[in-house]
């Protein structure tokens, strides 16, 4: 399917597409890496560290982030997948450029191992125990359909419930 990767926005919560799990792309196509790359200008434009193609309407499997040795630069995820290597479990707030204006503790792994493709197609594999681990597996999280208010606390839903509901209505 041929996407027109300029005409690309956000899309918000609770959009079908945000609930989904999504199939893998092709990594050498060149519609994928164009998409994927207007993917990095509109999460820099929003001031994200991460934008998953659900939430820019496409049912790929293909996420962005900010690279994590360089914050003025972004890193395509292709087809990625995720292997925790370090198990321990740390909360931390959250948030989410499809949720606005909500916020809430999730508990997840330190240490992630991710494998894909990058932005030229070629395999690419990381690890990291920082604040990226954490971004990778909240951008994977929407490649199945997962967010944050799927996976934050009840009193943190509680909290957040007004914007949820003002959300909910909006569409």
């Amino acid at each position: 399917m041929q996407v027109d990767s300029q005409s690309l926005s956000l899309v918000f919560y609770p959009a079908a597409v945000l609930c989904k799990r999504v199939e893998e792309v092709d990594p050498s196509d060149s519609n994928v890496q164009e998409v994927a790359k207007r993917m990095m200008e509109l999460m820099v434009e929003q001031e994200g560290v991460g934008l998953a193609a659900p939430q820019v309407g496409l049912e790929w499997r293909l996420f962005v982030t900010r690279d994590p040795d360089d914050h003025e630069k972004a890193i395509a995820w292709i087809n990625p997948t995720l292997e925790v290597i370090d198990p321990e479990i740390e909360s931390a707030e959250e948030g989410c450029l499809s949720l606005p204006d909500i916020h809430g503790n999730v508990r997840r792994p330190i240490g992630i191992k991710i494998k894909g493709w990058n932005v030229q197609g070629e395999k690419a594999e990381m690890t990291s125990h920082d604040f990226i681990a954490r971004v990778w597996q909240h951008e994977n999280d929407h490649l199945d359909g997962i967010l944050i208010i799927d996976k934050m606390s009840a009193m943190d839903r509680l909290v957040n419930r007004r914007a949820i509901r003002h959300l909910e209505r909006s569409i």
